[in-house]
């Protein structure tokens, strides 16, 4: 199971993700930046059930979807405010997970030389 994963990591083109990982996280926060920018549509005053004549009928309809046409809008802005905010906070905590791959990946090739280093001194002791 380590194997494969081990593989899909070797995979990975890892400086890529490393550069272009502040790219990503300014994009999502000019994203953020613009859909939070822009007002939420205003839900108009329900028209009132007075008697309605033949003639207001097809307005009156139309103003019932009109006025439903705007609640969605509305719900579709707020959804697009939230679904902004997430894409903000994950492209965030990616950039901070490359940074940390990058910092451990630092850390296993330091842990590399230096187990080479002690595998040579320990074949130099016990070859003499």
């Amino acid at each position: 199971m380590a194997i494969g994963w081990l593989s899909v990591l070797k995979m990975v083109p890892w400086g890529d993700v490393i550069e272009t990982a502040p790219k990503v996280a300014g994009g999502a926060k000019k994203l953020w930046s613009s859909v939070g920018k822009k007002p939420a549509a205003a839900a108009a005053a329900p028209v009132g059930a007075a008697a309605v004549s033949e003639a207001e009928a097809p307005l009156t309809a139309l103003q019932a979807q009109v006025l439903q046409l705007q609640v969605e809008v509305a719900d579709l802005h707020q959804q697009m405010l939230e679904s902004s905010a997430l894409i903000g906070s994950l492209a965030e905590q990616n950039t901070q997970l490359i940074a940390r791959v990058e910092v451990n990946r630092k850390r296993v090739l330091a842990l590399a030389a230096a187990l080479v280093v002690l595998a040579v001194v320990v074949a130099i002791k016990l070859f003499r």
